[in-house]
């Protein structure tokens, strides 16, 4: 296969999940639907096979890096969350109760917010509506950057979103949390006026997630597990911050990302500290991403010339 360096980088992070996953699932006994995690496997190698067709037959790189880029999304969005899950049960205490002391001293509390925010119904089913644009704006922008020809953009962003990922899994595993919705009761009055994405009841599920594990996975029922920090924060930032380097066309991004924020706390059930922690790590890992893109595009650089020259003679 003929991948550019970014998505060698990414093919190798994939990889490397997908051997963690396979030996996790043998030690742990965890049963998996093979059919269902098969049929998006299958789906994501589609994509890679299209990109390798439009690159190798019909030397079309737009398309190329663009379906290739969809393939590694999925195949990486696959192991991770497969990955994630192999994590349970926890080993370390939840931290949810620090999380909260940490909102009362920035003067937030959760509960009384959301209370507060069923007051307007309308209001929020438009945060859920805007809350439910999370992973297809991820897709929109795929699209956006790899037809538009802007391959290293497309490559950070891409970069961005796999080392924010890890990142956030790490950062959950050492430090748990299910969100405020795991330890707040919300009257019923109020989860009826606004129904929430992760209300109380999201957040029992997780709890006993966390306590017992998983004993099958599949991906018809597969739940956003992290907590701190929010991972959804992550992929807001990423669409806001990259599409508005391609100009104007960012700015509707940044305005349903600005909106993203409320709406992660109240339908996505986090704490202000999620958030916070969430633009952190996406801070961390855009540097991070476009660190490794430069050494690797000098890398490349470097072995370009080599290779034109060929084998020195005899």
């Amino acid at each position: 296969m003929a991948f550019l360096p970014a998505e060698r980088f990414i093919s190798l992070i994939i990889a490397t999940l997908a051997l963690l996953d396979a030996c996790l699932l043998l030690l742990k006994g965890v049963g998996i639907d093979v059919a269902g995690y098969a049929s998006l496997v299958a789906c994501g190698a589609f994509l890679l096979a299209l990109g390798q067709f439009y690159r190798a037959v019909r030397r079309n790189e737009r398309i190329a890096v663009t379906a290739t880029a969809a393939g590694l999304f999925v195949l990486f969005t696959i192991a991770g969350s497969i990955f994630n899950y192999l994590l349970l049960p926890l080993r370390l205490s939840p931290i949810d109760p620090l999380l909260a002391r940490f909102d009362a001293a920035l003067g937030f509390d959760w509960p009384a917010f959301v209370t507060w925010a069923s007051h307007f119904p309308r209001a929020g089913m438009l945060l859920q509506m805007v809350y439910a644009t999370s992973l297809p704006q991820l897709a929109v922008i795929l699209l956006v950057l790899g037809l538009g020809g802007r391959i290293r953009l497309l490559h950070h962003f891409l970069m961005t979103g796999v080392i924010g990922a890890l990142t956030a899994i790490i950062c959950w595993f050492f430090f748990p949390s299910f969100g405020p919705a795991s330890i707040y009761a919300l009257p019923a009055d109020v989860t009826q006026r606004v129904p929430l994405a992760a209300g109380p009841d999201y957040g029992a599920q997780l709890v006993q997630l966390g306590r017992n594990g998983a004993a099958y996975l599949t991906p018809r029922n597969a739940l956003g597990l992290i907590g701190f920090p929010s991972f959804h924060t992550v992929m807001a930032a990423m669409s806001a911050s990259f599409m508005l380097r391609c100009g104007a066309l960012g700015l509707p991004f940044l305005l349903l990302n600005v909106l993203m924020m409320p709406a992660i706390i109240i339908q996505g059930g986090h704490n202000l500290a999620d958030v916070l922690g969430g633009l952190l790590v996406f801070g961390v890992a855009y540097a991070i991403a476009l660190a490794a893109l430069r050494q690797l595009e000098r890398r490349r650089a470097n072995i370009e010339p080599k290779a034109q020259l060929g084998p020195l003679p005899s």
